[in-house]
């Protein structure tokens, strides 16, 4: 079986792809892969780095705002398209897949919407409540459409047909995970509640202040707290002065870890009875799986606001706390925050309801969809 992916621009794009080439794979060990991406993204690096394949094709997208700037930028984005259907069909000329998997972001549409053209088997993933704009183009056109959550398909022409699979989340956030009591003794911890705050890689400036403003309260009130806050690239020059500004000594405090980058995310989420963060598709399934409650704070600069409709698929269950960045004060995240770290019942239940929405047999869901595109692969698992 030959798998043709395409799909890239953010990690949230490019992890659903491999994790899909995963899935995949264990039931057909000899399957051959190809990823198609743009030659400067992030998958130009992570899918090499993966062991994987892989294809460029240059495609961008246009901009709104007309700038001198922008004006050249959709200059270039205006060729790059119209040579697009022709590097397209050269991929899958060469490549000859039998199937094609796209997972979103620009350069999803020209391949998909080739191989639709020449009549070879087509699904889309898509991770977000709110679709992407070239998921919603493509959902019309190709044969599968998978889905994170139900909410996704109000967004979607009332004619396509779908699967929700849920999104695969990375190991050692499912089953494999370890116990609250394991994780905190392997950080280091005491079995003191453990909070676990983070804005990604690069930080995000609203929740580094908020963990600040969190780790003041727990020293002002001398509450018993376990805290560990992954500040961020973006963040070490801003976060760590602040600190320093409150008079909150870290280093010395073994109830707080302090981190530019976190690279034991699920040993750290195992261990927390709260996380404070953003609301990435990634976050809220790993977030699901791991069962554990949460005050999501959606950042306002992606595209269709869609970290806000993420979050909402576990506000409106009754699986998290949401703040618009909009309307967050101090003293309201505090109360937020403050009520439900007093409150262990509280946090159980929001913890009960998200595992509750999790969907536990993705990789189940997503191989059921691919077999009924290509009927007659033989499953060697």
């Amino acid at each position: 079986m030959r798998v043709l992916l395409a799909g890239g621009g953010t990690g949230g794009h490019i992890n659903p792809a491999l994790a899909i080439a995963s899935i995949i794979k264990k039931h057909i060990p000899d399957a051959e892969f190809l990823f198609a991406g743009t030659p400067n993204g992030m998958e130009a690096r992570l899918i090499p780095d993966a062991g994987y394949d892989f294809a460029p094709i240059k495609i961008s997208g246009f901009q709104r705002k007309i700038t001198p700037k922008n004006i050249a930028r959709n200059a270039r984005a205006a060729a790059y398209l119209s040579m697009s259907g022709i590097r397209s069909k050269k991929i899958i000329d060469d490549f000859k897949p039998d199937i094609v998997i796209g997972t979103g972001g620009y350069v999803s549409y020209p391949i998909l919407s080739k191989a639709v053209q020449m009549g070879i088997p087509t699904a889309i993933h898509e991770q977000n409540a709110f679709p992407g704009i070239t998921n919603r183009l493509l959902a019309k056109k190709v044969d599968e459409v998978m889905l994170t959550v139900e909410e996704a398909a109000q967004h979607l022409d009332t004619c396509v047909k779908y699967t929700v699979t849920g999104l695969p989340v990375r190991n050692g956030f499912a089953s494999e995970r370890m116990s609250r009591r394991e994780a905190k003794r392997k950080l280091g911890l005491d079995d003191k509640i453990c909070v676990f705050s983070f804005g990604g890689s690069l930080g995000a400036g609203e929740i580094n202040h908020c963990a600040a403003v969190l780790m003041k309260w727990e020293k002002e009130n001398g509450f018993p707290i376990n805290h560990i806050h992954g500040f961020g690239k973006m963040g070490h020059d801003t976060f760590l002065p602040e600190l320093d500004k409150l008079g909150i000594d870290h280093a010395s405090n073994p109830n707080i870890i302090v981190r530019e980058y976190i690279n034991n995310m699920d040993v750290c989420s195992a261990a927390a009875d709260l996380i404070i963060c953003r609301s990435g598709a990634s976050t809220i399934s790993e977030l699901q799986a791991m069962g554990r409650a949460s005050v999501l704070i959606p950042s306002p600069n992606v595209t269709a606001n869609h970290q806000y409709h993420n979050a909402m698929v576990l506000g409106r269950a009754g699986a998290a706390v949401v703040i618009e960045e909009k309307d967050i004060t101090d003293e309201l995240f505090l109360e937020k925050v403050t009520e439900l770290i007093h409150d262990p019942e509280k946090l159980d239940v929001l913890a009960r309801r998200a595992a509750e929405t999790y969907v536990k047999d993705t990789p189940d869901r997503i191989y059921s969809v691919i077999k009924r595109l290509v009927p007659d692969i033989t499953d060697k698992s």
